[in-house]
């Protein structure tokens, strides 16, 4: 039997009158890349909030890395987690920053220095390392919080719209790194609206519409599920499963908004 890295059990979270995420229930097998796909204010950035204990659930039951997820103190050094806004502290250097985080989680001065030292070449980012975070785009911030999150090698990566404000060659090398973790039996829950990463990446794949898991499978098991029987793509599958997105733009709004405002328990 393979070892799973996610699992989750009838996983709800209520927000007031709005529920975002309903009887959500998943095994991600350990080593795999599981593509996380939705329209607007579906849920994902809640499921993956769920997922690494930044919100409690409402009911139900989730484990992550053989932790269960309320218990925070041994689930941090085991995952790492992407948001769609990474958390940076403006005054400090991008090398700052990245020597902070390694602290927190408690990498010796030898490794947190090679470490930093060789992500920071990857990323393409070695020759604004020392100017303040403040001065840094939008896609320099992707990449120092995508470096923060797998710094310390992490079992299980949470990457939420990880290619989002990147150039062309800095989301390429997302993919790259994406595809290389998996070498190394690490798990990446993969939030993106860019189907074919999913599609070149994933092993499974999850829609979720309205906080309810609509579709799961390999790409190749949803991509057959087209209703007049051709072979679709994944992108002829969710627009299928998710029906008219026009009116989630408010509860898109909604859900962020919560997100950022919801005390941490």
């Amino acid at each position: 039997m393979t070892d799973l890295a996610i699992e989750t059990d009838g996983l709800t979270k209520q927000f007031d009158d709005e529920l975002a995420v309903e009887d959500l229930t998943l095994q991600v097998p350990e080593g795999s890349i599981y593509g996380f796909l939705g329209p607007n204010g579906a849920g994902k950035t809640t499921t993956m909030r769920l997922l690494t204990s930044l919100t409690a659930p409402t009911s139900g039951t989730a484990t992550v890395a053989d932790v269960p997820v309320a218990d925070r103190p041994a689930l941090a050094p085991k995952i790492g987690y992407l948001p769609t806004d990474p958390p940076v502290f403006e005054e400090l250097t991008g090398r700052e920053q990245l020597h902070h985080v390694a602290r927190l989680h408690g990498l010796d001065d030898e490794t947190r220095t090679e470490r930093v030292r060789d992500h920071l070449e990857r990323f393409d980012l070695q020759s604004a390392a020392d100017r303040r975070v403040a001065s840094y785009s939008t896609g320099m911030r992707k990449k120092l919080g995508l470096i923060g999150a797998v710094l310390h090698d992490p079992d299980v990566v949470l990457f939420d719209e990880p290619t989002s404000g990147l150039d062309p060659r800095a989301a390429r090398t997302v993919r790259d790194t994406v595809a290389e973790m998996t070498t190394r039996d690490v798990t990446v829950f993969l939030s993106t609206h860019i189907l074919d990463v999913v599609e070149e990446l994933a092993d499974s794949v999850g829609v979720i519409d309205d906080g309810v898991l609509v579709a799961e499978g390999s790409p190749e098991e949803l991509k057959a599920r087209k209703e007049d029987g051709a072979h679709g793509d994944l992108e002829d599958v969710f627009l299928q499963v998710t029906g008219d997105a026009d009116e989630r733009t408010a509860r898109s709004d909604r859900e962020v908004a919560t997100a950022g405002s919801e005390d941490v328990r």
